[in-house]
This record gives structure tokens, C-alpha cells and sequence, in this order.
């Protein structure tokens, strides 16, 4: 467990004991009520988050190089889920420290993700080599004169 999700029940109980203390059982009714009502919240966002994921390809994005330049240390995968539209498809080993996740555009560019914690720790953009051009006098004319 982390440090700040046990910080997060700590409030919760401290704010519990406090509307208890202040102003008895209709106190700890109203505090309760507005710890459901946030809870309820988050599993929404997250939920929504999900469904939205889950109408999409595993590991498409639309830009590549926009989610680059969007990404964020820290930001936890479910931000990353929110900002791709899709679940990301899985590079390393199931249950392996850290996870990578890969996202590819159309254009076969991607964004290879790595998550320490369910935490972004860094990410790299690839894109695709060009193809080679033709050396210039190579092409044959249409019409000779």
C-alpha cells in the first residue's frame, strides 16, 4: 500500500472522529455520506475511462507524437488510458516490475511507456525510418525526344 493511500483512510477516519466529536451521529451521517458520494464519483471516472477503452483497438492511439508531448511523469495509467482512448498493448511479462505498454498511430510511429507502481516513470517515441528515395537521373522518362 502507499504512502498515500494510507494518508487518504487516515483522513477519512480523522474526519469521521471529528464530525463525531463535533457534532454527534448526524455528523458522522453527513461525513459518511460525502465519503460515499466520492467514492462513487472516482468509480465512475474510472469506469468511464474503461468503457471508452474498451470500444477502442489495444494499443491504437490517433497521434503518437501528440500523446508524447501530453505525457507526464507520475501521471498514473488510467491519466495515460484517459489521453489514449485505449488499453495499452503489453510489452513486458505478465505481473514483471516495471510495465511496459506500447501505443501505435496509423502512421506507425509509438510511444513505448514505463510504469513503476501504476506510475508513469518515463516513455519514448518512435517513428517509423522513411523510405528510401530514389537517386535523382534514375527515373526514366515517359517520352524520349
Amino acid at each position: 500500500m502507499t504512502f498515500q493511500r494510507i494518508l487518504i483512510a487516515l483522513g477519512a477516519a480523522v474526519l469521521l472522529v471529528w464530525a463525531q466529536r463535533s457534532y454527534g451521529w448526524p455528523g458522522v451521517a453527513a461525513v459518511s455520506g460525502a465519503l460515499v458520494m466520492w467514492l462513487m464519483l472516482h468509480f465512475t471516472r474510472v469506469m468511464m475511462v474503461i468503457k471508452r477503452a474498451a470500444n477502442r483497438p489495444i494499443g491504437y492511439v490517433d497521434s503518437a507524437v501528440m500523446l508524447n508531448a501530453k505525457l507526464r511523469a507520475g501521471v498514473p495509467m488510467l491519466h495515460v488510458m484517459t489521453l489514449t482512448r485505449s488499453l495499452g498493448q503489453r510489452e513486458s511479462a505478465e505481473g514483471q516490475e516495471p510495465e511496459v505498454y506500447r501505443w501505435t498511430d496509423n502512421g506507425g510511429s509509438y510511444v513505448l511507456a514505463t510504469f513503476r507502481g501504476g506510475k508513469l516513470k518515463e516513455w519514448a517515441l518512435t517513428r517509423p525510418q522513411p523510405a528510401a528515395e530514389a537517386p535523382e537521373g534514375t527515373d526514366t522518362p515517359a517520352s524520349a525526344p
